[in-house]
């Protein structure tokens, strides 16, 4: 299997070479060059398996075993999902007849990124040491510089997935003051010699700006090996199949399912578009949004703009900069995203099957590559891209979006804290929750709903107590807050800010860990604000 850009003139890729890159220089995200299908015999074979087991069978199929041997790669899935707080990794749990929640917070840091980044802290550790294995004795090890942004939980779980290992260096982007308290300390309070967190005087969105520049600065990256944790790097994604399969084995037989997923950067509702690709059934995916809706504005008109997401109108922005407002701040501020980076994954598909005729498949693909590049380089200069009425009727094939309010997102966490039993959601779940309820009634008698549930409650202790306070019988301390979290807020932090959000300020931050970074791993740590 190999891999290239959605953006086509980059060379195509191993596996190995695909995670350590992340990003292409061209500013595309790597995917297969075939979806591969299931085995003809997958589902009674695999229908007693564990989360570990599907892990192994479903990235045998994109990753070559003269790559990563089947026994290495159970050994990598066996160590990357140990330290899991529940046996089934992703447990799904019966809320009602029709609604369940894939609970997806059992990992280190409470949040879903922990699937995946568990693992891709194991593979760059992996290749990175066995590329250093092969070099003649005294010559200079091979490192990775790995950058990334976080709305919230990127930051802790890629910090968690990297934290103390060799030859590996950690930056990570959040926006200063836009995370919860509980993700800022969760990140901040690691003071391993390797991680280094930055806060940025700005959005999300900027510091995913920043993370791009660096990545498509050709002598930045060849000098720092750069390295990518968000859901550009394809590893991410495909790690977060799994749970697809896994909930789909957990439902009553007979059951048609529709995941319903909370999303801001279309990383994890991919993942099922992939399964569903490779022959896992299922109903359309729900995209569920926040007021942050440029995802649910596409589904109803087929265009991708860069709107003030608060009245709808059609201020168009340029160079990530919104008119009439920046990003809208929520109560699920992991979804506070203007624009959708593995969106663009999605649309080199749809332009594949929608905007190419009559072609070999190599046309097909380098038209498809076109295409995308075209779009995106719109959506950079213009704000906006419109795609074909083609385009969006395969967009509808496959999904259907919904925008949930923060009033719609109180009130669902405070109707299921009511049923029976109590369920404590966070604000991300409850858009989830919200979206399915919306569309619940839509569907046919045999569908169930599976809410992918993405964070412990505690991590958002203010929507949550605001939602519940005037509930008699709900105590945050004793219903929701894990003994992990209890004192971490007063713990010792490590934290860079960076005043000015733009790439030389970072670019400044990164070089001055680089002049002090040894061969025995060891950091003179800087302490001075950018």
């Amino acid at each position: 299997m190999r891999y290239f850009s959605t953006r086509g003139a980059e060379p195509s890729l191993s596996f190995e070479e695909t995670v350590l890159t992340g990003l292409a220089l061209n500013g595309g995200l790597y995917i297969p060059e075939y979806i591969p299908s299931l085995p003809k015999d997958w589902q009674t074979k695999w229908k007693d398996y564990s989360f570990t087991e599907l892990s192994v069978e479903i990235l045998s199929l994109y990753i070559s075993p003269e790559e990563i041997s089947r026994n290495e790669l159970r050994a990598l899935v066996d160590k990357s999902y140990r330290t899991f707080r529940h046996p089934d990794i992703t447990p799904i749990k019966k809320l009602n007849d029709k609604t369940y929640v894939l609970e997806l917070f059992h990992g280190p840091t409470f949040a879903f990124k922990d699937v995946a980044l568990q693992l891709l802290g194991n593979l760059f550790e992996f290749f990175l040491a066995r590329r250093n294995a092969r070099k003649a004795p005294g010559e200079k090890p091979e490192r990775l510089t790995v950058v990334g942004a976080t709305s919230g939980d990127t930051g802790s779980a890629a910090i968690y997935g990297l934290r103390n290992k060799a030859n590996i260096s950690i930056f990570i982007l959040h926006p200063k003051g836009r995370v919860s308290p509980i993700q800022e300390a969760q990140m901040t309070t690691v003071t391993d010699a390797n991680v280094h967190n930055l806060a940025v005087h700005g959005t999300f969105d900027d510091c995913q700006d920043i993370v791009k520049a660096l990545f498509a600065d050709a002598p930045f990256n060849a000098a720092h090996h750069l390295g990518a944790v968000n859901s550009i790097n394809w590893a991410r994604i495909l790690a977060q199949t799994i749970y697809y399969f896994l909930a789909y084995f957990r439902l009553p037989h007979g059951a048609e399912a529709q995941f319903v997923v909370p999303t801001g950067n279309f990383g994890d509702v991919l993942a099922g578009y992939y399964a569903k690709r490779m022959g896992l059934p299922m109903a359309r995916l729900v995209v569920a949004t926040n007021a942050n809706d440029i995802l649910a504005r596409f589904w109803r008109s087929g265009a991708y703009e860069k709107v003030d997401s608060s009245d709808g109108a059609a201020n168009v922005v340029s160079d990530g900069k919104q008119a009439g407002g920046s990003v809208k701040e929520t109560l699920s501020p992991a979804m506070d995203i203007l624009v959708s980076s593995n969106f663009e994954r999605l649309l080199w598909y749809l332009a594949y099957e929608g905007e190419i005729g009559n072609a070999t498949d190599k046309a097909k693909r380098d038209a498809a590559c076109a295409t995308v590049d075209r779009w995106m380089r719109a959506v950079k200069s213009d704000g906006r891209v419109q795609v074909s009425s083609s385009v969006l009727e395969l967009a509808r094939r496959d999904f259907v979006a919904e925008r949930v309010s923060d009033e719609q997102t109180l009130e669902t966490i405070r109707s299921y804290y009511a049923s029976e039993p109590p369920y404590v959601a966070d604000p991300h779940t409850a858009v989830g929750l919200s979206a399915a309820r919306i569309l619940a009634k839509h569907n046919p008698p045999q569908t169930v709903q599976i809410v992918l549930s993405t964070a412990h409650p505690a991590k958002f202790s203010e929507a949550v107590t605001r939602a519940l306070h005037s509930s008699p019988s709900f105590n945050f301390e004793r219903d929701v807050l894990p003994s992990e979290f209890k004192g971490l807020l007063e713990k010792e932090r490590r934290v860079i800010d960076v005043e000015i959000p733009d790439v030389e300020s970072v670019k400044k931050v990164i070089e001055s860990f680089a002049d002090t970074f040894d061969n025995t791993q060891k950091l003179q740590v800087p302490t001075a604000s950018v």
